[in-house]
Protein backbone atom coordinates (compact mmCIF):
# COMPACT_ATOMS: atom_id res chain seq x y z
CA UNK A 1 0.00 0.00 0.00
CA UNK A 2 1.29 3.46 -0.90
CA UNK A 3 1.79 5.96 1.91
CA UNK A 4 -0.78 8.39 0.52
CA UNK A 5 -3.34 5.61 0.28
CA UNK A 6 -2.55 4.53 3.85
CA UNK A 7 -2.90 8.13 5.10
CA UNK A 8 -6.28 8.44 3.41
CA UNK A 9 -7.73 5.11 4.55
CA UNK A 10 -5.88 3.90 7.65
CA UNK A 11 -4.83 7.10 9.42
CA UNK A 12 -8.33 7.98 10.72
CA UNK A 13 -8.53 4.62 12.50
CA UNK A 14 -5.10 5.04 14.12
CA UNK A 15 -5.96 8.58 15.22
CA UNK A 16 -9.25 7.39 16.74
CA UNK A 17 -7.55 4.55 18.61
CA UNK A 18 -4.94 6.93 20.04
CA UNK A 19 -7.68 9.35 21.08
CA UNK A 20 -9.55 6.55 22.87
CA UNK A 21 -6.42 5.42 24.70
CA UNK A 22 -5.68 8.97 25.81
CA UNK A 23 -9.22 9.50 27.00
CA UNK A 24 -8.99 6.31 29.07
CA UNK A 25 -5.53 6.87 30.52
CA UNK A 26 -4.59 10.54 30.20
CA UNK A 27 -7.40 13.03 29.64
CA UNK A 28 -9.37 11.60 32.56
CA UNK A 29 -6.44 12.43 34.80
CA UNK A 30 -6.03 15.95 36.14
CA UNK A 31 -3.72 17.65 33.63
CA UNK A 32 -3.09 21.27 32.78
CA UNK A 33 -4.51 20.88 29.29
CA UNK A 34 -3.19 20.72 25.81
CA UNK A 35 -0.76 23.66 26.07
CA UNK A 36 1.04 21.85 28.88
CA UNK A 37 4.80 21.85 29.17
CA UNK A 38 5.68 24.20 26.34
CA UNK A 39 3.58 27.00 27.80
CA UNK A 40 5.27 26.51 31.18
CA UNK A 41 8.65 26.74 29.45
CA UNK A 42 7.54 29.96 27.77
CA UNK A 43 6.52 31.45 31.12
CA UNK A 44 9.91 30.50 32.55
CA UNK A 45 11.74 32.13 29.66
CA UNK A 46 9.79 35.36 30.06
CA UNK A 47 10.27 35.50 33.82
CA UNK A 48 13.99 34.81 33.61
CA UNK A 49 14.31 37.38 30.83
CA UNK A 50 12.77 39.89 33.23
CA UNK A 51 15.24 38.85 35.93
CA UNK A 52 18.25 39.00 33.59
CA UNK A 53 17.48 41.17 30.54
CA UNK A 54 19.46 40.05 27.51
CA UNK A 55 20.61 36.70 28.90
CA UNK A 56 17.64 34.67 27.67
CA UNK A 57 16.87 36.71 24.54
CA UNK A 58 17.49 35.38 21.04
CA UNK A 59 18.84 38.72 19.85
CA UNK A 60 20.81 41.58 21.45
CA UNK A 61 18.75 44.21 23.20
CA UNK A 62 19.15 47.96 23.47
CA UNK A 63 20.02 49.08 26.99
CA UNK A 64 17.66 52.03 26.57
CA UNK A 65 14.77 49.58 26.16
CA UNK A 66 15.45 47.44 29.24
CA UNK A 67 12.56 48.85 31.28
CA UNK A 68 10.13 48.19 28.44
CA UNK A 69 11.51 44.68 27.87
CA UNK A 70 11.23 43.82 31.57
CA UNK A 71 7.68 45.13 31.74
CA UNK A 72 6.56 43.33 28.60
CA UNK A 73 8.05 40.03 29.74
CA UNK A 74 6.43 40.26 33.17
CA UNK A 75 3.05 41.20 31.67
CA UNK A 76 3.08 38.34 29.16
CA UNK A 77 4.32 35.82 31.73
CA UNK A 78 1.72 36.93 34.26
CA UNK A 79 -1.23 36.44 31.91
CA UNK A 80 0.00 33.03 30.74
CA UNK A 81 0.88 31.86 34.25
CA UNK A 82 -2.45 32.93 35.73
CA UNK A 83 -4.26 30.90 33.07
CA UNK A 84 -2.07 27.85 33.73
CA UNK A 85 -2.49 28.07 37.51
CA UNK A 86 -6.24 28.49 37.19
CA UNK A 87 -6.51 25.36 35.04
CA UNK A 88 -4.38 23.38 37.50
CA UNK A 89 -6.50 24.47 40.46
CA UNK A 90 -9.77 23.78 38.64
CA UNK A 91 -8.57 20.29 37.76
CA UNK A 92 -8.25 19.51 41.47
CA UNK A 93 -11.33 21.47 42.55
CA UNK A 94 -14.33 19.69 44.09
CA UNK A 95 -16.73 22.62 43.77
CA UNK A 96 -16.18 23.66 40.15
CA UNK A 97 -19.04 24.00 37.69
CA UNK A 98 -18.60 20.65 35.95
CA UNK A 99 -20.66 21.80 32.98
CA UNK A 100 -18.58 24.92 32.32
CA UNK A 101 -15.32 23.75 33.91
CA UNK A 102 -14.98 27.00 35.85
CA UNK A 103 -14.63 28.04 39.48
CA UNK A 104 -14.63 31.61 40.76
CA UNK A 105 -12.65 30.62 43.85
CA UNK A 106 -9.91 28.98 41.76
CA UNK A 107 -9.83 31.98 39.46
CA UNK A 108 -9.31 34.37 42.36
CA UNK A 109 -6.68 32.13 43.95
CA UNK A 110 -4.77 31.93 40.65
CA UNK A 111 -4.86 35.71 40.51
CA UNK A 112 -3.47 36.01 44.06
CA UNK A 113 -0.72 33.44 43.48
CA UNK A 114 0.41 35.11 40.28
CA UNK A 115 0.61 38.52 41.95
CA UNK A 116 2.49 36.99 44.88
CA UNK A 117 5.12 35.52 42.55
CA UNK A 118 5.50 38.77 40.62
CA UNK A 119 6.02 40.68 43.85
CA UNK A 120 8.74 38.21 44.81
CA UNK A 121 10.75 38.77 41.61
CA UNK A 122 13.05 41.48 43.05
CA UNK A 123 13.84 39.22 46.03
CA UNK A 124 14.47 36.28 43.69
CA UNK A 125 16.81 38.46 41.64
CA UNK A 126 18.73 39.44 44.78
CA UNK A 127 19.01 35.79 45.81
CA UNK A 128 20.37 34.84 42.39
CA UNK A 129 22.87 37.68 42.58
CA UNK A 130 24.15 36.13 45.83
CA UNK A 131 24.28 32.69 44.18
CA UNK A 132 26.39 34.16 41.38
CA UNK A 133 28.66 35.75 43.96
CA UNK A 134 29.02 32.40 45.76
CA UNK A 135 30.05 30.78 42.49
CA UNK A 136 32.57 33.51 41.74
CA UNK A 137 34.13 33.25 45.19
CA UNK A 138 33.97 29.45 45.28
CA UNK A 139 35.40 28.55 41.86
CA UNK A 140 39.00 29.50 41.06
CA UNK A 141 38.24 28.88 37.37
CA UNK A 142 35.59 31.62 37.27
CA UNK A 143 36.96 34.65 35.41
CA UNK A 144 33.93 36.92 35.83
CA UNK A 145 30.41 37.05 37.19
CA UNK A 146 29.14 37.45 33.64
CA UNK A 147 30.76 34.13 32.71
CA UNK A 148 28.93 32.47 35.61
CA UNK A 149 25.57 33.94 34.67
CA UNK A 150 25.90 33.00 31.01
CA UNK A 151 27.44 29.55 31.29
CA UNK A 152 27.24 27.90 34.73
CA UNK A 153 24.63 25.15 35.14
CA UNK A 154 24.29 25.99 38.84
CA UNK A 155 22.79 29.39 38.03
CA UNK A 156 20.65 27.94 35.25
CA UNK A 157 19.15 25.45 37.71
CA UNK A 158 18.78 27.90 40.58
CA UNK A 159 17.12 30.56 38.43
CA UNK A 160 14.39 28.01 37.74
CA UNK A 161 14.27 26.61 41.25
CA UNK A 162 13.81 29.92 43.01
CA UNK A 163 10.77 30.65 40.82
CA UNK A 164 9.34 27.14 41.12
CA UNK A 165 9.81 27.10 44.90
CA UNK A 166 7.61 30.18 45.34
CA UNK A 167 4.81 28.48 43.38
CA UNK A 168 5.32 25.22 45.28
CA UNK A 169 4.92 26.98 48.64
CA UNK A 170 1.68 28.51 47.37
CA UNK A 171 0.30 25.02 46.72
CA UNK A 172 0.31 25.20 42.92
CA UNK A 173 -0.04 21.70 41.42
CA UNK A 174 2.11 20.29 38.60
CA UNK A 175 3.61 23.55 37.29
CA UNK A 176 6.55 23.78 39.77
CA UNK A 177 7.52 20.19 39.00
CA UNK A 178 7.44 20.81 35.25
CA UNK A 179 9.73 23.77 35.84
CA UNK A 180 12.19 21.78 37.94
CA UNK A 181 12.32 18.93 35.43
CA UNK A 182 12.97 21.46 32.66
CA UNK A 183 16.05 22.61 34.58
CA UNK A 184 16.98 18.97 35.23
CA UNK A 185 16.99 18.10 31.53
CA UNK A 186 19.08 21.16 30.68
CA UNK A 187 21.67 20.93 33.47
CA UNK A 188 21.68 17.42 34.95
CA UNK A 189 20.85 19.01 38.31
CA UNK A 190 17.68 17.62 39.88
CA UNK A 191 16.25 19.96 42.54
CA UNK A 192 12.72 19.27 43.70
CA UNK A 193 10.75 22.55 43.87
CA UNK A 194 9.90 21.81 47.50
CA UNK A 195 13.53 21.97 48.63
CA UNK A 196 14.32 25.04 50.71
CA UNK A 197 17.67 26.60 49.77
CA UNK A 198 19.31 29.53 51.55
CA UNK A 199 21.51 32.35 50.29
CA UNK A 200 24.88 32.08 48.54
CA UNK A 201 24.34 28.52 47.30
CA UNK A 202 26.75 27.06 44.75
CA UNK A 203 26.75 23.73 42.93
CA UNK A 204 30.16 23.26 41.33
CA UNK A 205 30.03 21.37 38.00
CA UNK A 206 26.60 20.07 38.93
CA UNK A 207 26.04 16.92 36.87
CA UNK A 208 24.18 14.23 38.80
CA UNK A 209 23.20 16.35 41.82
CA UNK A 210 19.90 15.32 43.43
CA UNK A 211 18.18 17.44 46.11
CA UNK A 212 14.96 16.00 47.51
CA UNK A 213 11.61 17.63 48.24
CA UNK A 214 11.91 18.07 52.01
CA UNK A 215 15.59 19.00 52.06
CA UNK A 216 16.48 22.22 53.90
CA UNK A 217 19.77 23.88 52.99
CA UNK A 218 21.23 26.82 54.89
CA UNK A 219 23.35 29.75 53.77
CA UNK A 220 26.81 29.61 52.17
CA UNK A 221 26.58 25.93 51.27
CA UNK A 222 28.66 24.49 48.45
CA UNK A 223 28.21 21.07 46.89
CA UNK A 224 29.94 19.28 44.03
CA UNK A 225 28.82 16.97 41.24
CA UNK A 226 27.15 13.67 42.00
CA UNK A 227 25.91 14.64 45.47
CA UNK A 228 22.61 13.12 46.59
CA UNK A 229 20.53 14.64 49.38
CA UNK A 230 17.89 11.95 49.45
CA UNK A 231 15.51 9.79 51.41
CA UNK A 232 16.68 6.91 53.58
CA UNK A 233 13.46 4.91 53.45
CA UNK A 234 9.89 5.17 52.24
CA UNK A 235 7.29 4.26 54.89
CA UNK A 236 4.06 2.69 53.64
CA UNK A 237 0.53 2.65 55.03
CA UNK A 238 -1.60 -0.39 55.89
CA UNK A 239 -2.36 -0.92 52.21
CA UNK A 240 1.30 -0.82 51.20
CA UNK A 241 1.05 2.63 49.60
CA UNK A 242 3.87 5.12 50.13
CA UNK A 243 3.08 7.72 52.79
CA UNK A 244 3.42 11.20 51.32
CA UNK A 245 4.00 14.58 52.91
CA UNK A 246 6.49 13.53 55.58
CA UNK A 247 10.03 14.76 56.18
CA UNK A 248 12.30 12.42 54.19
CA UNK A 249 15.41 14.41 53.27
CA UNK A 250 18.31 15.84 55.30
CA UNK A 251 18.96 19.33 56.64
CA UNK A 252 22.25 20.97 55.69
CA UNK A 253 23.21 23.83 57.99
CA UNK A 254 25.22 26.97 57.13
CA UNK A 255 28.76 26.95 55.73
CA UNK A 256 28.82 23.27 54.78
CA UNK A 257 30.89 21.86 51.90
CA UNK A 258 29.90 18.50 50.39
CA UNK A 259 32.36 16.96 47.95
CA UNK A 260 31.69 14.91 44.82
CA UNK A 261 29.74 11.68 45.03
CA UNK A 262 28.66 12.04 48.65
CA UNK A 263 25.26 10.61 49.60
CA UNK A 264 23.37 11.98 52.60
CA UNK A 265 20.03 10.36 53.39
CA UNK A 266 17.17 10.66 55.83
CA UNK A 267 14.68 13.17 57.15
CA UNK A 268 16.22 13.10 60.61
CA UNK A 269 19.79 13.57 59.33
CA UNK A 270 21.35 16.97 60.08
CA UNK A 271 24.75 18.08 58.85
CA UNK A 272 25.97 20.58 61.43
CA UNK A 273 27.19 24.00 60.36
CA UNK A 274 30.77 24.52 59.20
CA UNK A 275 31.21 20.83 58.39
CA UNK A 276 33.03 19.25 55.46
CA UNK A 277 31.72 16.01 53.94
CA UNK A 278 34.32 14.23 51.84
CA UNK A 279 33.90 12.65 48.43
CA UNK A 280 31.91 9.40 48.13
CA UNK A 281 30.93 9.46 51.81
CA UNK A 282 27.66 7.65 52.64
CA UNK A 283 25.80 9.20 55.59
CA UNK A 284 22.49 8.18 57.15
CA UNK A 285 22.98 9.85 60.52
CA UNK A 286 23.65 13.36 61.78
CA UNK A 287 27.06 14.92 62.37
CA UNK A 288 27.73 17.81 64.77
CA UNK A 289 28.96 21.26 63.73
CA UNK A 290 32.59 21.61 62.59
CA UNK A 291 32.79 17.95 61.61
CA UNK A 292 35.10 16.60 58.91
CA UNK A 293 33.78 13.34 57.48
CA UNK A 294 35.75 11.24 55.03
CA UNK A 295 36.29 7.63 54.04
CA UNK A 296 39.47 5.75 54.85
CA UNK A 297 42.15 6.47 52.30
CA UNK A 298 42.23 3.64 49.72
CA UNK A 299 45.48 1.86 48.97
CA UNK A 300 45.97 1.98 45.21
CA UNK A 301 48.30 -0.47 43.53
CA UNK A 302 50.66 1.30 41.14
CA UNK A 303 52.62 -0.80 38.66
CA UNK A 304 55.53 0.34 36.60
CA UNK A 305 54.43 0.65 32.97
CA UNK A 306 57.38 -1.44 31.75
CA UNK A 307 56.43 -4.46 33.84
Amino acid sequence: MELNEWLNHKLPDIAQRLENINRDHFFNEKTIGFAGKEQVYQVLRRLRSALFPGVYEKYPIDEADINIIIGNNIRSAALELKSLIERCLINECDIKDTRLGTCSICKEKANEITIHLLEQLPDIREMLHKDIEAAYRGDPAAKSREEILLSYPSIEALSVHRIAHVLYKQGVPIIPRIMSEYAHTRTGIDIHPGASIGEYFFIDHGTGVVIGETCVIGNHVKIYQGVTLGAKSFPVDDEGILVKGIKRHPNIEDNVVIYAGATILGGDTVIGHDSVIGGNVWLTSSVPPYSKVHNAQPSPIIKNGSI
